[in-house]
């Protein structure tokens, strides 16, 4: 099939979304300012510059929709003490906190979560309400009356906010069952009956979930309704495939669907790299003393060398060198490595107390600045033990899909040390696979902030 014309995405927002995006990082921002000036009569330029941090920590994306007024609060809890946390840390850091007024930003941080958790109540309501959903609520059918598209009336039924009204199904007859057709009461009819239905009860949306195989029917189908003004919308048959990343792209006018990507293309890559060089940066300078120290109490404790260096798979599955203190007797990177277990042997007591404090990894952030790993992500394994697990867990390989990390997800959620089993490293790869799949600049900064208070009461770690 050619693509005559150019394919057009639709980058529009519907009311309720538009209204997700915007209302934290407004809220944070106007309670901030309306606290300024009662307390200090005019707003200065440090309220301004925070203001723009703030909207950029607060911007990318949109609170979790829940019903539950517990659920929200908690939510909104744990993203404004990370916010708070961040904005805090640099403000110390830098010596740019003490530019604000004390009860200024005691005050904002006490009231702002109040303001935020009232503010997503009544929006919830709203968007919920009978008066909102009459005005805007839309009729809509699906053509297709299979797996996918009962999926699909699922999702209509379950978000309420869409204010679809979902009136049945239509299909190719000669693709189902007398039996499953005498029992379906929503099923309305054949696809040549579409048309005719449309015009008459004045559906505005149409869902099309037909397989590939139906090609021919679909051309045909779409020609009948260029008489209509519904709205018709084509329902990709991925629910089989684990997606990650997917999004809509085009080449050339000719649209392409992404199933499988980096979290880190284009705008958010850039945004990875920036904040990876500049906490690396900053860390790298502050911790010169410790890495002196450190390095003196390697050599000293045993005999080898300082820096251990392993053949790692980095970004795309490519061999890189990752930089630890040393913390064993034996530096391997061979064909067969064996991971260290607890009570090993091998490990000395200097090393214990490293590997326990993760202060082996702190060369890593070296590996930041080279650009070959990054400061969160899939924790790297040696080269041999890629190539063991690629061939027994499914999919072990697109966590390769982004640079190393020094942290990652599944290990501040317990998969840290030793993987004894193929089960256990199927569920560190899980937590890999979910952070490529949700990642945002919130939860880097989330599993950094769990990182440092895991450090010292880690008990997988030896």
């Amino acid at each position: 099939m050619k693509f005559q014309q150019r394919f057009r995405f639709n980058k529009s927002l519907s009311l309720h979304l538009f209204v997700k995006i915007l209302i934290d990082p407004v809220l944070m921002i106007s309670t901030l300012f309306t606290l300024v000036i009662y307390f200090e009569g005019k707003l200065t330029s440090p309220y301004i510059v925070l203001s723009v941090i703030l909207f950029a920590l607060s911007f990318p994306g949109a609170w979790v929709t829940t019903k539950k007024i517990r659920q929200d609060a908690i939510n909104t809890a744990n993203q404004w003490v990370l916010i708070v946390g961040l904005l805090l840390f640099f403000g110390y850091a830098t010596g740019y906190l003490y530019q604000f007024s004390h009860r200024v930003i005691s005050m904002w941080v006490l009231v702002t979560p109040l303001v935020l958790i009232i503010s997503h109540f009544f929006v919830n309501w709203y968007f919920s309400s009978v008066h909102y959903l009459s005005k805007v609520k839309k009729t809509a059918v699906i053509v297709g009356f299979n797996e996918l598209g009962k999926q699909l009336e699922e999702k209509l039924n379950e978000n309420t906010e869409l204010a679809i009204e979902f009136k049945g199904y239509f299909d190719v007859f000669s693709v189902l069952d007398n039996a499953e057709l005498s029992s379906s009461h929503s099923l309305l009819g054949s696809i040549e009956q579409l048309p005719a239905y449309v015009k008459k009860y004045s559906i505005e949306v149409i869902y099309i979930a037909l397989p590939p195989s139906l090609h021919d029917e679909i051309i045909m189908l779409l020609d009948d309704l260029k008489d209509t003004t519904s709205s018709i919308y084509f329902v990709p048959n991925f629910f089989i495939a684990d997606l990650i990343q997917a999004r809509i792209d085009e080449i050339g006018g000719m649209p392409i669907v992404a199933v499988c990507e980096t979290p880190f293309s284009g705008f958010n890559g850039l945004i990875k790299r920036v904040s990876d060089l500049l906490i690396a940066s900053f860390v790298v300078c502050l911790i010169l003393p410790v890495l002196f120290l450190l390095a003196c109490g390697v050599k000293l404790s045993s005999p080898g060398p300082i820096i251990f260096k392993q053949r790692r798979y980095g970004l795309d599955g490519e061999e890189i060198v990752v930089y630890k203190f040393r913390s064993m007797t034996v530096t391997e990177d061979s064909g067969i490595v064996k991971q260290a277990t607890k009570d090993d042997k091998r490990v000395t007591k200097f090393g214990q107390f490293i590997r326990k404090t993760s202060l082996d990894e702190l060369p890593q952030f070296i590996n930041v600045l080279q650009g070959r790993m990054s400061i969160v992500g899939p924790r790297p394994h040696a080269v041999s033990h890629n190539e063991m697990y690629r061939k027994l867990i499914k999919g072990y390989m697109v966590r390769h899909k982004v640079k190393p990390g020094i942290t990652g997800w599944a290990q501040v959620n317990g998969f840290r040390g030793e993987t004894a089993s193929v089960a256990s490293m199927k569920s560190r790869i899980d937590y890999d696979i979910e952070y490529l799949k949700t990642w945002s600049l919130a939860l880097d900064v989330k599993i950094v902030l769990l990182t440092v208070t895991l450090i010292f009461k880690d008990s997988q770690a030896y």
